[in-house]
């Protein structure tokens, strides 16, 4: 029997804004919601999101914010054999990741993307 990954929702959740309304969207969360800042990532900013984390990135040349989620896996390697099905598109070449971090970039047939990684290396 062919071994099967384990999928769940990670807990972060990546909020995409386009420069001319970063400084608005930050204000929005931080100070209109009063929502908890998480500070021991900086100069990343995020927030407590109930369960999750919410990060609002600066992303130069787009033009309207994205939301892209978070999966975790038991196993990188058979969740990216895996996930080789029609309406998976891998897409590893939209943010570079670092170095040795065990993770990859897919989208959803939606166009909604997805960072897949092991459980361990998800940001808490």
């Amino acid at each position: 029997m062919t071994k099967q990954a384990k999928f769940a929702a990670g807990r972060n959740i990546a909020m995409k804004v386009p420069p001319h309304q970063y400084e608005a969207t930050v204000h929005f969360y931080r100070s209109v919601l009063g929502l908890k800042e998480i500070t021991e990532h900086a100069p990343a900013i995020g927030f407590e999101f109930g369960s999750n984390n919410l990060w609002i990135d600066r992303v130069p040349g787009i033009s309207q914010s994205e939301i892209w989620l978070e999966i975790v896996t038991d196993d990188i390697s058979v969740a990216a054999d895996q996930l080789k099905v029609p309406g998976v598109v891998r897409c590893d070449d939209i943010e570079p990741l670092p170095d040795g971090f065990q993770a990859f970039w897919i989208s959803s047939p939606s166009s909604i993307v997805h960072l897949v990684c092991n459980e361990n290396e998800s940001w808490s």
